[in-house]
């Protein structure tokens, strides 16, 4: 029985200290009616993908004013008229802060993004090629430019890859 309640113990510190550091990390955001946000989207249908054809493209659009606030974290947002199948109310976690400052006024090129807030890359031509050495042999590369990215923001990708998916860049 003694031991038992060692082992609980020792397991209710572990749970605690673990707790604490999550929650160094973690904190609830809160908006107010009129605050502006980023809502974020994903590249594939609801899976946010990390690999190498996505790296260099916007998580997130907008900025769209928060017209109502549903729960303490649930935002309803004003959506634009192409996307009339998307619920507006987003939960906390889908949103970003946006902080306006004069200075810094870029324009991003329009990113196309369809009714389940996901949006396609393309690969718009080839830049370069190249050979990655390996011990005992040579992989081609391809250096690949993206749809709504400048040419300093071309990947390099493995050729057969590429070709695969996209043979017309090849013709």
């Amino acid at each position: 029985m003694e031991k038992i309640q060692i082992v609980k113990k020792c397991l209710k510190a572990a749970q605690d200290r673990q707790k604490s550091y999550v929650d160094k990390h973690c904190r609830e955001m809160e908006y107010e009616v009129g605050d502006k946000v980023f809502l974020k989207v994903s590249p594939w249908k609801g899976i946010l993908r990390f690999g190498k054809q996505g790296k260099l493209s916007p998580r997130y659009i907008g900025p769209y004013e928060i017209i109502e606030r549903i729960e303490p974290l649930a935002y309803r947002l004003p959506l634009p008229v192409e996307l009339p199948q998307i619920h507006d109310v987003f939960h906390v976690s889908m949103l970003r802060r946006y902080r306006s400052d004069p200075s810094h006024v870029i324009r991003e090129p329009e990113v196309e993004i369809s009714e389940e807030l996901t949006y396609m890359e393309e690969p718009t031509e080839i830049l370069d090629r190249s050979a990655r050495k390996l011990r005992n042999k040579e992989i081609p590369m391809v250096k690949v430019r993206w749809t709504h990215h400048s040419p300093r923001e071309a990947t390099w990708e493995v050729e057969e890859h590429m070709r695969e998916k996209y043979p017309y860049l090849f013709q």
